[in-house]
């Protein structure tokens, strides 16, 4: 039986404090989008691997869930109003042949070259060392959706991504993300609130018989994104804290929230539940922090910063800003193998 990660609440409070930002004024409108702003193919170059990117409308948004939600987490309230901006979404989770383009091109073959690289420039683009096992973990590669990568690497992915095509790809923040499962509603899944619907739109504990499956076979949501809700967990750009949310105004929208990721590998967001979530794990505002326990099994000293080894449910897929936000633009991963 393949190891799960456990959704531990309340790990996640970092000893020296987590900053929120946002901008703008509280009471705030989404830009609307221009008129390009329509799905679209990217295609890596030098190779036949593309992907689909859906356009996502900018709008409000109550982010959160209810007291009185089935299967709420306290971590998931206060609710409060998010204003976002319109950006473009991955229509599918990124899948191995997407990444082994990236491993190829930017791997290494050891965690002190790789260190090297990233001493030499602030700026610079790294890629993975190679994994110490099957990174599929038998569950199946082409057009099977990336498990076991580390936020970090997930991070490095999107800034080789937009360095290849020329367009700003990173991961979303966690506003962006519910926003985006949400589609415009209010319920506990975009479908609704009847978990007896969730195969149609998901793999999760009852379907899915323990593995990831090929991405983009269930129903998608209201903006034609599949997956949102299990196959893989997917990474959000923010740091986790549990009560994050009661550091938000709850009487106007504000714009664009993000809690930066820190130095520290953990605790990171994960959003979506997995295959081996039960429904009330895939609700669009649940929310989980990352956790050490995921590298327990990693058999390397220091512990890589690439891989985890006992979160095989845990993938990411990327957003592309139309306008992107200037405290995003510089963001980078500060994540070294001395990292706690």
């Amino acid at each position: 039986m393949r190891r799960h990660l456990q959704c531990v609440f309340g790990a996640g409070i970092l000893a020296f404090g987590v900053t929120i930002f946002w901008l703008g004024d509280r009471s705030v409108k989404a830009d609307s989008a221009p008129a390009d702003h329509k799905a679209y193919k990217e295609k890596l170059t030098d190779t036949d691997v593309q992907f689909e990117m859906m356009p996502i409308p900018g709008g409000t948004f109550l982010m959160g869930s209810p007291p009185d939600e089935r299967g709420r987490s306290s971590d998931e309230g206060p609710q409060h109003a998010i204003t976002i901006k319109p950006f473009w979404m991955g229509k599918c989770e990124v899948t191995w042949d997407e990444y082994d383009v990236y491993f190829k091109e930017m791997g290494v073959e050891s965690p002190e070259e790789a260190e090297k690289q990233r001493k030499a420039s602030a700026d610079a683009i790294t890629g993975p060392t190679p994994p110490y096992g099957d990174p599929t973990f038998g569950m199946g590669h082409d057009n099977y959706p990336v498990v076991n990568m580390t936020h970090n690497a997930a991070m490095q992915y999107c800034r080789w991504l937009s360095k290849k095509t020329g367009k700003p790809y990173r991961l979303p923040t966690e506003a962006e993300w519910e926003y985006a499962c949400r589609a415009g509603t209010k319920t506990a899944y975009f479908f609704g609130d009847d978990p007896k619907q969730v195969g149609d739109y998901a793999w999760f504990e009852a379907n899915s018989e323990d593995s990831t499956h090929e991405v983009g076979k269930k129903k998608p949501n209201q903006w034609g994104l599949h997956d949102m809700l299990g196959n893989v967990a997917e990474w959000c750009l923010d740091s986790y804290e549990k009560d994050a949310y009661k550091k938000f105004p709850t009487d106007k929208p504000i714009l664009s929230p993000i809690i930066p990721p820190t130095p520290n590998r953990y605790p990171d967001v994960v959003r979506g539940g997995s295959y081996a979530d039960k429904p009330e794990g895939m609700r669009s505002a649940r929310r989980i922090g990352s956790d050490k326990q995921w590298i327990l099994l990693d058999p390397q000293r220091p512990k890589s910063i690439w891989w985890n080894a006992k979160a095989e449910n845990v993938g990411f897929r990327v957003v592309r800003p139309v306008d992107e936000k200037d405290n995003l633009m510089i963001l980078r991963s500060k994540v070294t193998r001395e990292s706690n």
